[in-house]
């Protein structure tokens, strides 16, 4: 999300600390000694906090340049599982307390989530949930291709998407790290576009900007609301979903 923005490498692990604060608290009522799915994993920096507090973790990555990387992260926890594989294929088996979906929905088309959720649903335990962290929009979807392809939904769409499901919202929350991080790649964007690449002095903007939204954080996400414009123009929201047995 960070990258080419002249931020230290600090604020990586701000906003994944920040979201781990948020992320413990929604998952209090959840049984932690029971099996965690992390679909999408990525390097495994969620796989790893999950095998801090549950008894184990699956971790699914499908990504051959990212997969070595979520093996030796794991590798000193013994109650992790790697597995290489795509997530629409996957077959869940088992039966999970949580299912963790870190970012992953924005890159599969609309048919491709509700065939991905409604196969997950039956591997729910008791009082398990699925637990979604997902970019969004205010309004229409936006659906980007080339190198980066992704879709953008509202909270509204994944609301009517859960729901077709079959599934139960039963919390969304505006995910406030990310959107403040965002807020300052937004900023250092107009910059960019603004200033000529000579000029842009990016270590020093980049850091300058993100201390300021560090240490301004109170006021600076109220200044939206206050002013009525709707920025940053990306989001990101946590979606706490059950099924009837839950």
């Amino acid at each position: 999300m960070m990258d080419g923005f002249g931020f230290p490498a600090s604020a990586g692990d701000f906003r994944f600390h920040a979201e781990t604060r948020i992320v413990r608290r929604l998952l209090r009522g959840i049984e932690h000694d029971g099996t965690v799915l992390d679909l999408g994993s990525g390097v495994g920096y969620w796989a790893e906090e999950f095998a801090r507090s549950f008894s184990q973790v699956v971790a699914v990555e499908g990504s051959n340049a990212l997969y070595p990387a979520l093996e030796e992260r794991c590798a000193p926890h013994s109650n992790i599982h790697t597995i290489q594989g795509n997530v629409l294929s996957f077959d869940p088996g088992g039966n999970y307390s949580l299912v963790f979906l870190g970012g992953l929905l924005m890159y599969l088309d609309e048919n491709d989530v509700i065939a991905l959720l409604q196969k997950l649903i039956p591997c729910l335990g008791s009082d398990a949930i699925i637990l979604c962290r997902e970019s969004t929009v205010r309004g229409a979807t936006v659906t980007r291709t080339g190198d980066y392809p992704v879709v953008y939904r509202s909270v509204s769409d994944y609301k009517r998407i859960f729901k077709q499901c079959g599934l139960t919202l039963k919390h969304v929350e505006r995910n406030e790290p990310y959107v403040l991080m965002q807020m300052g790649c937004e900023l250092i964007k107009k910059w960019k576009w603004a200033v000529p690449v000579p000029f842009q002095a990016l270590q020093i903007m980049g850091r300058l900007t993100y201390w300021g939204m560090r240490l301004g954080a109170p006021l600076i996400k109220r200044l939206p609301k206050i002013l009525g414009i709707p920025f940053p123009g990306l989001e990101n929201h946590f979606f706490v979903l059950a099924t009837d047995k839950s």
